[in-house]
């Protein structure tokens, strides 16, 4: 079992710069999406490397030249590619035991925080997302 939560990967990608849309074409052929937590100025290309989507190849970027304005870029943005990593978040299975009902409109908050989000990374997941991160590699065109 690997040591720690998240695990840095090596690659020739590090510190290139490319247009944030031809990225994306690359990308989005190997199933990674903009993660949620971007902003105009960095983010990250996420992939799920397994079915409950709890272990992440992740490949942070910053933008370089003009502006990120969502999962379709924007006019002109270029980005840096930054050091990619693995990383893995632990959640209960089911509904949340201390779920409340809300008055106004009587919701349920059913799903529970994770139960640990520095999971330690396998070493399997370790593998996989090496050998996804050759495969964006060898299809990156410069």
């Amino acid at each position: 079992m690997g040591e720690c939560c998240v695990v840095p990967l090596d690659s020739k990608l590090m510190g290139v710069e490319e247009t944030y849309n031809k990225a994306m074409d690359v990308l989005q052929g190997l199933e990674f999406s903009l993660g949620g937590n971007w902003d105009y100025e960095h983010g990250c290309f996420d992939r799920s490397l397994d079915e409950g989507q709890k272990v992440w190849l992740r490949m942070p970027f910053e933008v370089t030249h003009g502006r990120l304005e969502g999962e379709h870029g924007g006019t002109g943005t270029v980005i840096r590619l930054g050091s990619p990593f693995v990383l893995k978040h632990l959640y209960n299975e089911g509904l949340d035991k201390e779920a409340q009902v809300r008055i106004v409109g009587a919701m349920l908050d059913q799903f529970q925080e994770p139960v640990d989000k520095d999971a330690p990374v396998e070493d399997k997941w370790v593998e996989q997302a090496k050998k996804l991160l050759k495969e964006v590699e060898e299809r990156w065109v410069h």
